[in-house]
């Protein structure tokens, strides 16, 4: 079996003496492995950096096997921020966010175009940290959780939405959550409308993303957020600090 697809590098791991396990995310196939045999030499280098797009092939004798991988290298991108502590722990949370919840062989191009908007805030060095935020709310909808921002849940008012309701997801307005404001999380006002983020707004952000991943994608299948994102929140915190 074979087929060839564009792909950003999620992780690369050493396998054996010169080989490289490699998960990447596919526009066409999904989560994928493979290995890339001499991955480890001196002129593969920097090559299977996270976030690298890579033109790729991949080859197996069955579907279900792991498989062999031929890559060439598309776009360099980390190289341009290697110097940037908080854009390069952003890019480490969101490849190993994907890696962690996308199904394997799945195909998710949604997920893959995000995450290549993303690189390219990161890249840009504009707007990065608000886009970050806003991968992870597409990541939940794209595994099925998608939150319901538009609209009041209450009364159906599309204004003065500065709540989420943590049982359903959806926004709450300022009156209809004033009685249970406390058990609600606070809705960022740049993720409803053309605003700047504060520091404040990103962190509520993220704290809302965190919330819904670690309820309805983590814990339901025993596991734990990446240890790569809680590292991200404290790099974004300390800088804006």
């Amino acid at each position: 079996m074979q087929w060839s697809d564009e792909a950003i590098v999620l992780t690369a791991r050493r396998h054996g003496e010169r080989a490289l396990l490699l998960r990447v995310l596919t526009l066409d196939h999904g989560r994928h492995a493979g290995l890339i045999r001499s991955g480890q030499g001196p002129r593969q280098r920097g090559l299977y950096e996270i976030g690298n797009r890579l033109a790729l092939t991949w080859r197996a004798r069955l579907s279900e096997h792991l498989g062999t991988f031929a890559a060439e290298l598309e776009s360099c991108h980390a190289a341009h921020f290697m110097d940037d502590p908080a854009r390069l722990a952003a890019l480490a949370s969101a490849a190993s966010l994907a890696d962690a919840t996308l199904p394997e062989q799945e195909p998710h191009p949604r997920a893959y175009r995000g995450l290549i908007a993303l690189i390219g805030a990161l890249e840009a060095d504009r707007g990065w940290a608000s886009a970050y935020v806003r991968w992870e709310l597409d990541l939940l909808a794209e595994l099925g959780f998608g939150l319901d921002l538009s609209r009041c849940a209450a009364t159906g008012s599309r204004v003065d939405l500065i709540y989420v309701s943590p049982r359903s997801g959806q926004a709450v307005s300022a009156g209809a959550g004033e009685p249970y404001r406390k058990r609600l999380l606070p809705l960022p006002s740049f993720l409803v409308m053309e605003a700047p983020a504060t520091p404040s707004d990103l962190a509520d952000g993220l704290a809302l993303t965190g919330f819904f991943l670690e309820r309805r994608v983590a814990t339901p299948n025993e596991r734990k957020l990446p240890a790569a994102r809680a590292r991200f929140v404290e790099a974004l915190r300390r800088g804006n600090s």
